[in-house]
Order: structure tokens, then C-alpha cells, then sequence
């Protein structure tokens, strides 16, 4: 019986590492492969056919090697890009490398036979566009922010006029600079007339500012619900931007209502795990009071006081012993 636990990954990843360490601790067999490894330290040899119509063979990296029969489970976290292996190469060198190691070893990865993948990485696309999240949350009954996406300064401002204040938000965070270095723009107020023309060159998304008197953060992970009420210390509009070892926390119970719209919104978009966010606007019993802002299908949660209990639920769910099987 497949039993082993596939996890997709780049080697620094800390929150791989607990759930590794779960794993580990309940001798279920893992190996950790980061696909832009491919070369000699990612070996591979996969067959299909006629007598097999399923993809079989073998994956070796530096310290493991397993059978994809033998896999029961996915864990895709955050594999490093494939691009990264191939920045060396000249332009039409580099894509061309690129392209064929995401179709092929991709290709292969992404379809394994009956394997449970938390999350497949075509789910997480699916889900990773805000518009897409805020319609759904709206289908299933919970309440959302009055939102525009624009491009033009005349609904901006008559937005503005219609529902200020209001807040700007990106749909993504900066991409990498030519250093390697992230960065990050936090959701923040925008007056009317700071809108010139220059919102004519891309998309941008703006809100209607929720008077909010909290936020949540639910993790879901299968069938179990962690929440955590958060509080910045000096009170930002946007908790991510602070020291998040500063941050409050403090547990809290998702109204029966909301957490049945959470599995349904999992569901939908074909996801087992996902963290969403909310903004709260008045007492916690009440599923009015929710305001659904965002899911992330990747998200993180290893600085969460509940942690552990969440790296318990990722064992679960991607062992056998826990039903990681569909």
C-alpha cells in the first residue's frame, strides 16, 4: 500500500520542516525533492503505456529515492521556480530549459495516480486571484467589502465618492528586484484626489473601508478550523506590517454558519487547506459581523500560537494513519 508522503519544497522552508518532523515522528516515509534541483542532484526516469497506463518510475535526489507508486500524498508548499536552475543560460536557452522541466518533471509531478496533493498546485492557481476569492465569498453568503477593480480615474473617484474611505490594495506582492529582494505594499488609505492618470497603466483594486473592532485569521486544514484573533500593538490598518512577534493573538470560535461556507469555499475551488482572513465589525457570535477579505491557498501559519496543533492536522491529513488517502 503507497504510504510515502511526497513533499515539494526549497530547502529552506521551516514550516515544511514541522510537518516533516510530524511525519518523521509517526515513522511515515517522506521525501523531500524541490523540482528547479533537476540535474544531478534530481534524477528521474518515469514510463507510461499500454500495459501501464499510469505514470511510473523513479525519483532520486542527493539523499532519497522513491518509487511514484509509493506515493500517497503531496505536500506542495513552495518549490523554488524552475527558471532559478536556468539563470545561467542565455535567454532562449533559459526558457526552453525552463518550459520543458515545468512540462516534463512537472508534467509527471502533478499527476500522480491517487495521490492526495494539499494543495495541487493547478487548485492554488485557480484560487490565487482576489476577484475570483471575493465572488465566491459572495456566493456563499458571507459578507465582503464594497470593491472596485479599475483602471480609470472616473470610477476611482466616483467609488471613492460612493463609499469612502477607502482603502488600495495590491493583488500581488512585489515581485523580486534585480538584487533577489522582495518587498511588500501594505494595504492602505487613498484619498480621491490622489488619483491622476497614472491608474490608467494597470489594474488596480480598491475597498471600502470596513470599521472594523478586529481581525481574524482561520486556518483550515481538512476539516479542522484553527482561529486566532490578531491585534497589532500600535493598531496599524494592516497587521502584516509590524513585528509579528509583537502581534495579539488570541483564540476565537468561527460561528457555525461562517465555517460551513469556509469548507464550501475549499471545496469549490478543489483546495484541502487554506487561510483566510477576516475583518471583524461587532460581536464574534454574530456571522454578520465576518467580513471575508482574502484566501490564501498557500498561506503561512507556523508564527501562529496554534502552530503545533496545525502541523498535527498537516500530518493527518498526508498519512495514511490520518485518511491521506481520498
Amino acid at each position: 500500500m503507497a504510504s510515502t508522503v511526497l513533499v515539494v519544497t526549497a530547502l529552506e522552508d521551516v514550516t515544511a520542516d514541522w510537518v516533516i518532523g510530524a511525519l518523521n515522528q509517526r515513522e511515515v516515509p517522506v521525501v523531500r525533492v524541490d523540482p528547479a534541483d533537476i540535474g544531478p542532484a534530481l534524477t528521474f526516469g518515469f514510463r507510461i503505456g499500454e500495459d501501464r497506463p499510469v505514470w511510473g518510475g523513479r525519483l532520486r535526489t542527493a539523499s532519497r529515492e522513491v518509487e511514484l507508486g509509493e506515493v500517497a500524498a503531496v505536500y506542495y508548499r513552495r518549490p523554488t521556480p524552475y527558471a532559478a536552475r536556468f539563470e545561467h543560460l542565455p535567454r532562449q536557452q533559459r526558457e526552453f530549459a525552463t518550459a520543458e522541466a515545468r512540462h516534463g518533471l512537472g508534467g509527471v509531478l502533478n499527476h500522480l495516480h491517487s495521490a492526495r496533493y494539499v494543495n495541487h498546485p493547478s487548485a492554488v492557481t485557480r484560487a490565487d486571484f482576489k476577484p475570483a476569492q471575493l465572488q465566491r465569498f459572495a456566493e456563499l453568503g458571507l459578507t465582503i467589502p464594497p470593491t472596485l477593480v479599475t483602471n480609470t480615474i472616473e470610477a476611482a473617484r466616483k467609488f471613492a465618492a460612493d463609499h469612502g474611505p477607502v482603502l488600495y490594495k495590491t493583488f500581488r506582492g512585489l515581485p523580486r528586484d534585480e538584487d533577489g529582494h522582495t518587498g511588500a505594499i501594505w494595504a492602505q488609505r487613498v484619498a480621491p484626489d490622489a488619483f491622476d492618470d497614472s491608474l490608467t497603466v494597470t489594474a488596480h483594486l480598491f475597498q471600502a473601508e470596513i470599521p472594523k473592532t478586529g481581525d481574524v485569521r482561520v486556518t483550515v486544514v481538512g476539516r479542522r478550523v484553527f482561529a486566532q484573533q490578531i491585534a497589532a500593538p500600535d493598531g496599524a490598518l494592516d497587521w502584516r506590517r509590524g513585528d509579528w512577534n509583537e502581534l495579539i493573538h488570541a483564540p476565537i470560535t468561527v460561528p457555525a454558519q461562517v465555517e460551513a461556507a469556509l469548507y464550501s469555499y475549499l471545496a469549490s475551488f478543489g483546495l484541502v487547506f487554506g487561510c483566510f482572513d477576516f475583518a471583524l465589525t461587532g460581536g464574534a457570535e454574530d456571522p454578520g459581523h465576518w467580513t471575508a477579505i482574502e484566501c490564501n491557498p498557500n498561506g503561512q501559519w507556523g508564527w501562529l500560537p496554534d502552530a503545533a496543533d496545525i502541523t498535527e492536522a498537516f500530518a493527518d491529513i498526508l498519512s495514511t494513519e490520518g485518511g491521506g488517502r481520498p
